[in-house]
């Protein structure tokens, strides 16, 4: 039996409007993912007074109590409309945390002027370079299979350059990385880090270093070869999740109304 939950026509007019608010809306699941939410707030608040857990532990905790909610919503989400839509489900919600841990970061370096090591977010050891480079493939193999199943145009081509370059950076980076990590243990360097090294793009990156791009008209645009390495993946993230969100509009509107 499909369960029907019971919206205002104010409700109804603005999912109509935003189809994308259609999709992400929890429905029956509502009450367990908001009572899910208010005991994984609960639990980690009193774990972070108590000097239970850190800061990142208790956002884990948090996440970890509302994915059994999120399971549900995205197994109906199957049901109803089918694989490629609860995909951009997923990928909606994943990418919006993931924005959220990046507004966080932004804050912390240019609100509260921390350094950009004490710069983290919420969830600290996930700003790691493997992690990075996992997430961002994971994104653009997601961007993939969502193009695979039908969700194409204009804008989810945008999507996917911006994904692909956005991966390419990432990819860079952690190559960089393991090098330097090899060159350092063959030193017998083991107690520093090579984390947060600079990229393709922003200060000290490839383009603001190489003999084929320095000086010329490539460094002159604003923050290209100037970023700092935390404004970078900012940007890069922000762009990502607007294309995401019009891709799926634009697709979501047409989807909805044959069914409408």
């Amino acid at each position: 039996m499909t369960h029907q939950t019971l919206a205002t026509p104010h409700a109804i007019d603005i999912q109509s409007a935003i189809p994308l608010l259609r999709l992400l809306n929890p429905k029956q699941h509502t009450r367990i993912m908001l009572a899910s939410l208010a005991v994984g707030l609960l639990v980690s608040y009193l774990a972070v007074a108590m000097g239970w857990l850190p800061l990142w532990g208790a956002t884990a905790l948090t996440l970890i109590v509302l994915l059994p909610a999120g399971v549900l919503k995205w197994r109906d989400d199957h049901r109803r409309y089918g694989a490629t839509l609860m995909g951009l489900s997923i990928l909606v919600t994943a990418q919006g945390l993931h924005t959220v841990e990046h507004l966080v970061q932004w804050a912390q370096y240019h609100l509260l002027y921390l350094t950009m090591r004490q710069s983290n977010g919420l969830l600290s050891p996930a700003n790691a370079e493997w992690v990075h480079f996992t997430w961002n493939w994971l994104v653009l193999i997601a961007v993939v299979a969502l193009m695979v199943g039908g969700m194409r145009g204009g804008w989810m081509w945008l999507l996917f350059a911006v994904a692909f370059f956005h991966t390419i950076e990432h990819s860079y980076t952690f190559i960089r990385y393991q090098m330097i990590l090899r060159e350092l243990t063959a030193m017998d360097v083991l107690n520093v880090t090579a984390q947060g090294l600079p990229g393709i793009v922003g200060r000290d990156g490839w383009l603001a270093r190489s003999e084929l791009t320095r000086g010329t008209w490539i460094c002159t645009i604003p923050g290209l070869t100037t970023a700092v390495r935390l404004d970078v993946h900012f940007w890069w993230n922000a762009i990502e999740m607007t294309l995401l969100v019009i891709a799926g509009h634009f697709y979501l509107r047409k989807q909805f109304g044959k069914t409408a």
